[in-house]
């Protein structure tokens, strides 16, 4: 399994399209054997789930995405865990003890509109 978690700095980013980077972890019989990180290539509309999809990612965790992108996600076979926050490492060490439970998307719009949009 190869995880990405969404990360500012050490930190699970609120906001997966905004982020510096993701932390890739190849995981295999719940022990992580690799980690990298991999910069973000920023911002264009559907890109982000394809580009994430082209490096093997099963899953994606973020503190949040807009409905549209986590449609997005699962149409390039990728699984969206969000509300999360914390150290990335440790978010990753509990995602595979099975300790992490997902809370509620940090991107919010009373407008009606979509955070991150289609990212």
């Amino acid at each position: 399994m190869r995880i990405a978690i969404a990360q500012d700095g050490n930190r699970v980013s609120e906001h997966f399209g905004h982020c510096q980077a993701y932390a890739i972890f190849d995981v295999e019989e719940s022990i992580i054997y690799r980690r990298d990180d991999l910069p973000s290539p920023g911002h264009e509309p559907g890109r982000l789930p394809v580009f994430l999809a082209e490096h093997g990612v099963d899953l994606i965790i973020a503190g949040g995405m807009g409905p549209r992108a986590v449609d997005l996600f699962h149409e390039n076979g990728i699984n969206v865990l969000l509300g999360i926050s914390g150290n990335v490492d440790y978010v990753a060490q509990d995602y595979i003890a099975g300790r992490l439970s997902p809370g509620k998307s940090s991107c919010h719009h009373e407008d009606g509109g979509e955070c991150d949009g289609a990212h």
